[in-house]
């Protein structure tokens, strides 16, 4: 009973097709396609003011150069909001909860922020290694710890993306359960367990969006650093 509690987290295959590329391509047919009229529909005006409002919210900090970035980044970010918020709905799969996909989105995009600061700015970008006024017999350690710290910050992008979704859908599947134990026993218990089952759930779909606003936040902040 409680290995079929992470069955959930098992990318599903179905006639030995890999479902997961299902889950990740379906959230780019959902998105409404822009319009050449000058008055949109509602669904596209709340996108277009969304999109707009989180790009320039993600860009404040950044100098004109990592505007570039910006078409890259809002989409990752909606890209991971649509997934997260279909992996709440029944017998639906989350990619997310795969450590293999986050670290394939970490890694290339944190290399991406180290290249382009050792190609414009390195100096700067190693002088990140070394805080100001360390003294001279900590300067090695430092530089390790920093080093090692750098390399660490793909892992925990990832690691916090899949933990966070892994909890959250591993505890919802567990009350609801009790749920199911608890009702032709005691009715009265079952109905304030379900109660914290949809008060987690909506927590849940905040989680959904939260984490993939900070992913996004997190590389941002990585390429602040190398611009």
């Amino acid at each position: 009973m409680t290995m079929s509690f992470f069955d959930q987290f098992a990318s599903p295959f179905y006639l030995g097709i890999p479902l997961i590329t299902i889950a990740i391509t379906l959230p780019w047919v959902l998105f409404p396609t822009l319009s050449s009229r000058w008055i949109n529909n509602r669904l596209i005006t709340i996108q277009s003011w969304f999109i707009s409002r989180f790009t320039n919210q993600l860009l404040l900090p950044l100098n004109v150069g990592g505007h570039k970035w910006a078409l890259l980044l809002t989409s990752l970010m909606v890209f991971l909001i649509t997934i997260n918020m279909l992996g709440l709905l029944p017998y639906t799969f989350t990619p997310t909860t795969q450590l293999s996909l986050n670290m394939a989105f970490a890694v290339p995009l944190w290399l991406a922020t180290v290249i382009i600061g050792m190609r414009n700015q390195p100096t700067i970008a190693l002088g990140h290694l070394l805080p100001e006024g360390t003294p001279i017999p900590l300067i090695p350690v430092l530089i390790i710890i920093e080093t090692i710290s750098l390399f660490i910050r793909p892992l925990a992008l990832g690691v916090r993306l899949t933990a966070n979704l892994t909890a959250g859908h591993l505890l919802i599947q567990l009350i609801a359960t009790a749920v199911f134990v608890l009702l032709p026993m005691m009715p009265t218990v079952a109905i304030l367990t379900a109660t914290v089952l949809l008060l987690l759930t909506l927590l849940e779909v905040a989680v959904a969006m939260i984490q993939a606003y900070v992913f996004v936040l997190l590389l941002s902040l990585y390429l602040q650093e190398n611009v």
